[in-house]
């Protein structure tokens, strides 16, 4: 029987939430059913990939086929529901700022089971956050959320601070991932409720 452990099911959930919010976008796009799919595959494991590559691991995907039935489960899920998805502005937001929240903690959890010290495992949980949604936006042709001024990745660091918080206060592992999650998830949400964004590098010919 496979053992699944409290990360794994932060993964799993993440997986979902991010597939969701790249066939959503895709489907924005009229995409058809392959290139949805393709999508929101890329968005869920496309920075966890990227981080297991930089830890020189074998990406966690290809040990597991898992996430690619939660992707296909995901377009099922936006098909069934297409409807109020198109109508519903915040969706994508909801969804996008749910799996990016998980990830990071996905990403820094294993950093760190890895042995590496905390400032690579935020280093590491900020890739697996926001580079998905980074090659998300590239395959639909859009400016990718990360480089604009909308506090996204700095999300994640905001996570890695707050996991290095608990760990100097001696709080249990599973409450600091659950913390350290709500950190990322709240530090995005009221970032764009309250406009707050980084200040924005001018050219030359800018005043």
């Amino acid at each position: 029987m496979m053992n699944i452990s409290f990360v794994d099911i932060i993964e799993f959930i993440g997986t979902f939430a991010f597939a969701i919010s790249g066939i959503r976008l895709a489907s924005a796009k009229q995409f058809d059913l392959f290139g949805a799919y393709v999508v929101g595959l890329v968005t869920a494991i496309g920075g966890g990939t990227i981080r297991d590559l930089l830890l020189d691991v074998t990406p966690f995907w290809m040990n597991n086929p898992i996430y690619l039935i939660i992707t296909a489960l995901a377009l099922l899920w936006v098909m069934i529901f297409s409807k109020y998805l198109v109508r519903m502005n915040n969706t994508f937001f909801l969804f996008d700022a749910i799996g990016l929240a998980l990830f990071a903690v996905v990403g820094i959890q294993k950093t760190l089971d890895a042995g590496f010290p905390l400032w690579v495992a935020t280093i590491m949980g900020t890739f697996t956050g926001a580079a998905g949604g980074v090659l998300r936006d590239v395959f639909i042709n859009e400016i990718p959320l990360v480089f604009r001024k909308d506090i996204y990745a700095m999300a994640c660091v905001m996570g890695g601070f707050a996991y290095w918080v608990c760990g100097r206060l001696g709080t249990d592992p599973v409450m600091t991932q659950i913390i350290c999650g709500i950190s990322v998830f709240l530090t995005r949400i009221l970032a764009v409720k309250f406009h707050v964004s980084l200040p924005i590098l001018k050219g030359e010919d800018e005043e």
